[in-house]
């Protein structure tokens, strides 16, 4: 038996995964989990073979939970689930140490055979998901000035980032100028909605 455990904030998609698990021979689901910090907790109680754990969700996020699990628990293998997955979220589950990445609307059996596998020692990434992580264009903003989009996002007033970031306002414009002139939009709210978009936020 193949021990699992699933871990997603919300308890309809958790209990439906948990159900259509239960149906396979050879897995059985041993916990659950509805944050972050309780999916660590119940993988450090339970010591499962396989953990599937959410991409959003509280107190940790999926990515977070997946290098605590990296380093605690190294035989435990990591299948990260996902509604939407950008290719930057690929990148990071991969780089924390996820064996499988796999979209929530993927089909019935998938979970199932993802789950074989990476307890066998295989990785998987859904293939529509590999394909966009490929093709993605890179991120043509520098470390500085994604914190200061990244800061920018709400509307923050420019002064508000130039304390934050301990820079002058002026040395802050010119960042959001720079951003924008990079990114080939007339407004930072539409240079936050593209980076968020190509998955670079």
């Amino acid at each position: 038996m193949i021990r699992v455990l699933l871990a997603d904030d919300e308890e309809l998609i958790r209990t439906a995964l948990a159900a259509l698990l239960g149906l396979e021979p050879d897995l059985e689901v041993v916990g659950h989990a509805a944050d972050g910090r309780a999916a660590v907790e119940a993988v450090l109680a339970h010591r499962p073979d396989v953990a599937v754990i959410d991409l959003e969700m509280s107190v940790l996020d999926g990515l977070a939970v997946t290098a605590e699990l990296a380093k605690a628990v190294p035989d435990c293998a990591v299948v990260v689930l996902t509604g939407h997955g950008r290719p930057q979220h690929l990148k990071q589950a991969l780089s924390a140490g996820a064996k499988g990445f796999v979209r929530k609307g993927s089909p019935g059996g998938t979970l199932a055979d993802v789950i074989r596998r990476v307890h066998g020692g295989d990785r998987y990434v859904d293939p529509s998901l590999a394909a966009d992580a490929l093709t993605a264009p890179q991120c043509p903003l520098t470390p500085r000035e994604l914190e200061v989009l990244r800061l920018a996002e709400f509307d923050t007033p420019v002064a508000v980032i130039a304390k934050q970031t301990h820079l002058s306002s002026g040395t802050v414009r010119n960042y959001i100028a720079a951003v924008i002139n990079k990114l080939g939009v007339p407004t930072r709210s539409e240079a936050v909605r593209t980076a968020r978009m190509h998955g670079w936020l």
